[in-house]
């Protein structure tokens, strides 16, 4: 793919407002009213494929709790522990690419994050009695709210798209939608971003939205 197509405009910072939920109602929710959790700030994790919109939920937690002025930050599993600790909110993706000695770290923060009423949101690939760690971190894992990520349908991703073209202005016809699933990568923000792409082109060379005006703008040069 071109990048002149990815960088026409900018995707939203990843929000649980903009997040598709899919079959993943109830893990928004639960997102959502992590940070007023009556018994303490309790944890969450989630798991799921790739594409499911793990990164996304945890980008998302974290913009959550900064908005509402606690120190927050998201990381993969490459970590400053000792930065983490000071932290009110840590999102961590990834949790099954940490080393043995990420791993102890880990099951230190959640012990003192436990004790302190903090939260921490982690996202892995899959269950937590599924994962390759030590059995103590799995353990501590487990005792978080364990929620599944459920990836979009293709039919989830058409309505989708269809609603992001209407709140563009525009109508989609099926069989450019068709040919975006067909051809291209499959994740929404990578369809999103190239349906942004598409709506620039058509105004900018005044057509309407084709398969043809698609395939044209693919095969653009820099």
């Amino acid at each position: 793919m071109k990048q002149l197509i990815l960088d026409i405009q900018p995707a939203p910072a990843p929000s649980l407002e903009n997040f598709v939920p899919g079959r993943n109602t109830e893990l928004v929710a639960a997102l959502r009213a992590l940070p007023e959790n009556p018994q303490g700030k309790r944890s969450l994790y989630v798991w799921g494929e790739s594409g499911s919109g793990k990164t996304h939920l945890l980008l998302a937690a974290a913009a959550l709790y900064a908005r509402q002025g606690q120190f927050t930050h998201y990381v993969r599993s490459d970590a400053d522990w000792e930065f983490l600790a000071t932290c009110d909110a840590v999102a961590l993706d990834d949790v099954q690419k940490l080393n043995e000695t990420g791993q102890v770290a880990l099951f230190n923060l959640f012990n003192q994050f436990r004790d302190a009423g903090k939260p921490l949101i982690i996202a892995g690939p899959r269950a937590p009695l599924e994962l390759a760690v030590r059995d103590d971190l799995r353990t501590r894992l487990g005792w978080s709210l364990v929620y599944q990520a459920q990836a979009l349908t293709d039919a989830e991703k058409t309505e989708a798209l269809r609603r992001h073209a209407a709140e563009r202005g525009f109508r989609l016809p099926d069989e450019v939608t068709d040919y975006l699933l067909r051809h291209m990568r499959r994740d929404l923000p990578t369809l999103m971003a190239m349906l942004d792409a598409l709506d620039e082109w058509s105004l900018t060379a005044k057509k309407p939205v084709t398969v043809a005006l698609l395939r044209q703008l693919l095969h653009t040069p820099i």
